[in-house]
């Protein structure tokens, strides 16, 4: 019973204060009033040369007036007629304040100038929003979002200041009262609950639920999977090598925590690991191939200093001297002499090499003369 009477209280307290206005000019306006609340109606632009005028519900007059003047006012001490501006306030609404009313003017004559028509509904306001989250079986997020009191809620969430969108959302739409949040979906989750008097709004930061996704290749089975971080036993050898890699190692296996919406693989990763090895092979090939001309170079260079062929010594001129043969008789009885050959001095110069050969050898004798 304590628990009735405080929501009651709660209730009238929100209500207390709600004030709506509505222009009912126009004739079949939908106008909304909040229960306990305040409701301001402009039935006209003035009473001025309007000669009489009354306000109807169900055949039962609310108030009538002519010219400036109230007449009659049936709601009393609840409600008040402005002239200047033909609006009618309506305090402490309740449910039997809704219904159609009609506005109907008069001339002079007592004749009817026109009819105006207004549909006057009454809503309790949203007093309060909660919100209610839980993680399922494999890691998404369910929230709910309830009001108290509030006719004809309805509802709309946003994520960090944006409206959920479809990638976001697992199963549910952004106008239900429950939704399902993806795996990998984080941040500012907001819940409103609105209807015609009134809107209130509840907000909850929200983290993924300790699952990872498990994307690798394990003993030749391709493993694809959310699963619980703290309770992995799949591809834990894949941990070690996602470690390495921010050593600088390429890893061979990967586990992808997917708290965003881009997540590593282990294909692209052996792709990059491909197109690295290919990159050091051509530059090896490069390397080798300069490696080979250049010994090659260097042995053509040697070959052709070796066949050289050396420079012949210079040429030689050889200059005979002056040489006297002389035969002196020693004995008369001999009829053979000896003969002594006396030589001279024998000179060699050297004279460069000549391009061209020599027409022929030049012999420069001298006078031999031969004594008996």
């Amino acid at each position: 019973m304590k628990v009735v009477t405080g929501l009651l209280l709660m209730l009238l307290r929100v209500s207390h204060g709600v004030e709506t206005y509505c222009d009912g000019r126009i004739n079949g306006t939908q106008c909304y009033g909040a229960l306990g609340g305040t409701v301001v109606l402009r039935l006209m632009d003035s009473t001025s040369g309007i000669h009489k005028y009354q306000w109807v519900k169900n055949k039962t007059n609310i108030f009538m007036g002519r010219n400036d003047e109230l007449i009659a006012n049936l709601l009393g001490n609840r409600s008040s007629f402005s002239p200047s501006d033909g609006t009618f306030r309506i305090n402490n609404l309740s449910r039997t304040d809704g219904g159609e009313y009609t506005l109907t003017i008069f001339d002079s004559k007592g004749q009817t100038l026109g009819h105006q028509i207004l549909q006057l509904n009454i809503q309790a306001p949203v007093s309060s929003v909660l919100l209610v989250s839980e993680c399922l079986s494999q890691g998404e997020m369910r929230v709910s979002c309830s009001s108290e009191g509030g006719d004809s809620p309805q509802y709309s969430w946003t994520l960090d200041g944006h409206t959920l969108t479809d990638a976001q959302l697992l199963s549910g739409n952004k106008d239900s009262n429950t939704i399902t949040l993806r795996q990998n979906v984080s941040g500012q989750l907001v819940c409103s609950v609105s209807n015609n008097v009134s809107r209130v709004s509840k907000e909850e930061t929200i983290s993924t639920c300790g699952f990872i996704f498990i994307d690798c290749i394990s003993n030749g089975t391709h493993i694809s999977q959310w699963v619980f971080e703290a309770n992995n036993t799949l591809c834990v050898e894949s941990t070690t090598a996602r470690t390495s890699t921010t050593e600088g190692k390429e890893p061979g296996i990967t586990v992808s925590n997917k708290t965003s919406t881009n997540n590593t693989t282990t294909s692209q990763n052996l792709h990059i690991k491909d197109e690295h090895w290919y990159i050091m092979a051509g530059i090896l090939a490069v390397l080798v191939i300069l490696l080979v001309v250049g010994v090659a170079v260097v042995c053509a260079h040697k070959t052709r200093q070796n066949n050289k062929p050396k420079e012949e010594d210079d040429e030689q001129e050889l200059t005979y001297a002056d040489v006297r043969v002389v035969q002196r008789q020693v004995r008369r009885e001999q009829q053979k002499a000896e003969a002594g050959v006396e030589y001279g001095e024998v000179r060699f110069s050297g004279q460069p090499r000549q391009s061209a050969p020599p027409a022929g050898d030049d012999c420069v004798y001298s006078m031999v003369r031969r004594d008996r």
